[in-house]
């Protein structure tokens, strides 16, 4: 800090200190996010996984494996924890947010700041998930506003997802029955590239919006009688919040709605992809908990932003486990699992080498 505190002590008008104070907040803010997005997608290779037991010690029955007391300790959920983990999101995503709209023209600084900013924006998903399996807070009523809002910037209806994601934990991997199995596979490259894009997903999404508005859930077998007035109301107030904002820039003859949330959130999409194609592919296809989800070893700026979700195989075989206790549930639980591998590049060069073999 000393560069900053000889800057301080110069003698300028107040206007100029306060100019180079930004300077070199904006400078040093972009240095970091900058450095934290190189680790997301080059660094984490280097990272290496435990040991797997034996075959043996796999099959054993997983939901046996922790003990009662060992799974309440686990199991305790904190407000204070998800709340400090939101802030620094939503930190993240206001300081990127302000270096892309004031630095248009100086391409080195925006674009960056763009992909980290629509990455902060697209992993807002992570904690509407937690969010979901009220294990973000202790209290419900915050993981329910939280996941609704969390949902709204990155494009997920948190209270329909509650029960498409009820059915992807009690029958991960089973055909007919898993609701992500409908989700593309990719068999070949240019299938590959497609699911990366992230344009199925926008598909899906604004056509599963709309249907849902407009009450069309006879493919949701998922949601019960009981909830579906709930999941259409509240999908139908997602869609309003969307329209007022695309309101509030055609008044005002602003591209807002484009540059700040539509843009940002095409271009972090690919990123969460590249992230969320590692949960399942390539993994059984049956019950198995310990062999149908995959573990990805990674570096704390990944697991910060995905809010610990890269554990994804010790989430699986406990929901109730909230994020910030993941880590400690991988030291007692990696073992047991098959896939437990080193880094997202490892496994997505892993899937495009099984590309054409690859099980839904």
């Amino acid at each position: 800090m000393h560069w900053l505190e000889n800057k301080l002590i110069l003698e300028k008008s107040c206007s100029q200190c306060q100019t180079t104070q930004l300077q070199v907040l904006h400078y040093t803010i972009f240095v970091y996010f900058t450095f934290n997005y190189a680790l997301i997608m080059f660094g984490d290779a280097i990272i290496q996984p435990e040991l797997l037991d034996s075959q043996a010690q796999k099959q054993q029955n997983a939901r046996q494996i922790l003990s009662v007391k060992e799974l309440s300790i686990l199991n305790a959920r904190s407000n204070t924890t998800g709340l400090v983990y939101l802030t620094i999101h939503l930190a993240i995503i206001g300081c990127s947010g302000y270096i892309w709209g004031t630095n248009w023209g100086n391409w080195l600084v925006a674009i960056p700041a763009l992909v980290i900013y629509g990455f902060s924006i697209a992993a807002m998903f992570a904690p509407m998930h937690e969010a979901v399996h009220r294990t973000a807070f202790a209290n419900n009523r915050l993981n329910d506003i939280v996941g609704w809002f969390a949902g709204l910037l990155s494009y997920y209806n948190s209270t329909y997802f509650r029960y498409f994601h009820k059915w992807h934990h009690l029958y991960t991997r089973i055909p007919g029955k898993d609701p992500e199995l409908t989700e593309m596979t990719p068999k070949n490259w240019a299938e590959y590239l497609l699911v990366i894009s992230g344009l199925p997903w926008w598909y899906g999404h604004i056509t599963g919006h709309f249907r849902v508005a407009f009450g069309l859930l006879d493919d949701c077998p998922f949601i019960p009688l009981s909830a579906r007035a709930q999941v259409i109301r509240s999908t139908r107030l997602h869609l309003g919040v969307y329209a007022g904002a695309i309101a509030i820039s055609l008044i005002f003859g602003q591209p807002w709605f484009f540059l700040y949330w539509l843009l940002p959130l095409m271009v972090g999409q690919p990123i969460l992809r590249f992230i969320l194609l590692a949960e399942h592919t390539g993994c059984t296809l049956d019950n198995n908990i310990t062999t149908n989800t995959r573990t990805t070893l990674t570096l704390l700026p990944v697991r910060f932003w995905m809010w610990n979700m890269p554990f994804h195989a010790e989430h699986h075989l406990y929901p109730s486990i909230p994020f910030h206790a993941l880590p400690k549930a991988h030291q007692q639980l990696n073992s047991y699992f098959t896939h437990v591998d080193p880094g997202y590049i490892k496994v997505n060069r892993d899937i495009i080498g099984k590309l054409g073999q690859l099980e839904p």
